[in-house]
């Protein structure tokens, strides 16, 4: 297994039967394996948390990009938003 700035890397053959530790290396340790096949990356192993962040990120990119450009649609107040969600009468 090498390390490329913060990526290890593993070939599937190897990962089989190091699979479960891998994936809590992924999970609880925010690592992230790349599993490779002939010697080029086939998929990712990365912590659900890590993904959370870049999809986050990418909407508050989105929202800041739509808001400068001035193609926000218009909101719904917050108040509407307890009701809808049960929290308000």
């Amino acid at each position: 297994m090498c390390n490329d700035g913060g990526m290890s890397a593993i070939t599937i053959s190897t990962a089989r039967a190091q699979l479960g530790d891998l994936v809590r290396r992924a999970a609880h340790g925010r690592e992230t394996i790349a599993l490779t096949d002939h010697g080029h990356v086939a998929a990712l192993l990365v912590s659900p948390q890590v993904i959370e962040d870049l999809e986050d990120a990418l909407a508050v990119s989105e929202y800041q990009r739509r808001k400068a450009e001035g193609t926000l649609a218009e909101g719904i107040a917050h108040e509407e938003v307890g009701r809808m969600l049960g929290l308000r009468p």
